[in-house]
């Protein structure tokens, strides 16, 4: 008989919004002091966020919103949430903030990974180092650098709990993204990975998929991926391919594979991926055989001129 190790207990104030893929987790702290919540997902969710995080405060308002990084899954939701309560603070990673005042979707990533994100707002960021009060409990900031250059973890060292985000999941973590810009990120992944055992939380609240305990196992996982991609960062490059076109997929749902193609030819990080990694292969010949590793591992299905998410 297989063991699996129970699903670790969250104190009562912090609620997981278990959202899957396409919107990251939300986690909202009801407890002593104001109303937070991490990170709110993708656009197309919105209003479902806002009706989620409204039921669950039961009539209070929410006062702060945090963002562990600023990718699309993950603070898709911001716009929609302030609109809903318009005093509502919210903090983002530091590195950004210029960014997000001028709104260049492009330096974002919204531009280049062909995803959505509308304007928000940025009142202030989340400093490494220093700490933030959420639910009456004071959390550590902590730079987290790989996924995303800019992210950050948040820690509450008496519980031994960890927030995340794509720096760690139970089945390993998110695409290396300064990799496909011709950054050497992968070192930057080790590293927060480092300092994720360091901390040594007893439980993990991830950006994606359930809250785990295992941590110990779930990082040994993802330093084994991490050594499979510095083996072959070709591999990471295809994998990163898929994700992306897997992502947008999740929002389509289905598409003809005519627009597919004229959005893979429109999207910068497909041609630079492309370009830097498989430019002896033709773009479109290239476009045919992702959809083809999508079909082959049970992600996607192509009938009758139209790719279908699975």
């Amino acid at each position: 008989m297989s063991h699996t190790s129970a699903v670790p207990l969250l104190p009562p104030d912090i609620a997981v919004l278990e959202r899957g893929w396409l919107s990251a987790n939300n986690i909202l702290f009801t407890g002593a002091g104001d109303a937070a919540l991490v990170d709110s997902g993708y656009c197309t969710h919105a209003a479902q966020t806002v009706a989620l995080v409204e039921s669950a405060l039961g009539g209070r308002a929410l006062a702060r919103l945090l963002n562990t990084h600023l990718h699309s899954d993950h603070c898709g939701g911001n716009a929609a949430l302030q609109a809903r309560w318009p005093g509502l603070a919210t903090l983002i990673p530091p590195g950004q903030l210029d960014l997000v005042r001028a709104w260049d979707a492009y330096a974002l990533s919204y531009t280049p990974t062909g995803q959505d994100c509308p304007r928000f707002r940025a009142d202030a960021v989340l400093a490494p180092g220093s700490s933030v009060a959420l639910g009456g409990r004071d959390w550590q900031v902590h730079a987290a650098p790989g996924h995303d250059p800019h992210a950050v973890l948040l820690f509450q060292p008496q519980l031994r709990l960890l927030i995340s985000g794509d720096a760690l999941w139970e089945n390993g973590f998110g695409v290396v993204f300064p990799e496909l810009d011709g950054a050497d990120a992968f070192a930057e992944v080790g590293a927060t990975l480092d300092l994720i055992e360091q901390l040594d939380p007893a439980t993990v609240i991830p950006g994606h998929g359930p809250v785990f305990g295992n941590v110990p196992a779930a990082l040994a996982l993802a330093r084994r991926r991490l050594a499979g991609f510095v083996a072959d960062p070709l591999k990471h490059a295809r994998y990163a391919a898929k994700v992306l076109l897997k992502y947008k997929l999740l929002e389509w749902q289905q598409r003809p594979m005519d627009e597919v193609r004229a959005w893979l030819l429109a999207t910068p990080y497909f041609m630079q991926l492309h370009a830097r990694h498989f430019s002896a292969v033709g773009a479109s010949a290239w476009m045919e055989q992702l959809v083809a590793e999508l079909a082959a591992s049970g992600a996607a299905r192509v009938q009758d001129g139209v790719l279908h998410n699975l």
